[in-house]
């Protein structure tokens, strides 16, 4: 069974910066490419950014400069360091397949507040 935690999230001031991790088990993770998303209020989820098992990365463009996408496979965990952030960026932010792969089960996701 595949298990998703996500952490890191938290209030931060706008310009701010905040690391989150995912841990992933159940999966062979060394080989999937890990995923993160976000889900604003009152919006739907949508893809942030993607990282290959051997850490080739890709992000939604609105996103590239501020957000980087690395991944631990020795600890089967994939980070999302987000810099300069900004109100807009407020969401609860979550790991998963990438959209183009079957997810798994979403887990609880963590929520990070921006303010303004």
């Amino acid at each position: 069974q595949v298990q998703l935690v996500e952490s890191g999230g938290g209030l931060v001031q706008a310009g701010g910066s905040l690391s989150l991790s995912c841990a992933a088990s159940g999966i062979i993770f060394s080989i999937n490419p890990m995923a993160w998303y976000r889900q604003a209020p009152g919006k739907q989820r949508e893809w942030v950014a993607t990282i290959t098992g051997i850490g080739i990365t890709n992000y939604v463009d609105s996103l590239k400069g501020r957000f980087t996408i690395s991944r631990d496979n020795a600890k089967n965990t994939v980070t999302l360091q987000m810099n300069s952030l900004k109100p807009e960026d407020t969401a609860v932010y979550y790991c998963n397949a990438p959209p183009n792969r079957q997810y798994w089960t979403w887990g609880q996701g963590t929520q990070v507040i921006v303010s303004s």
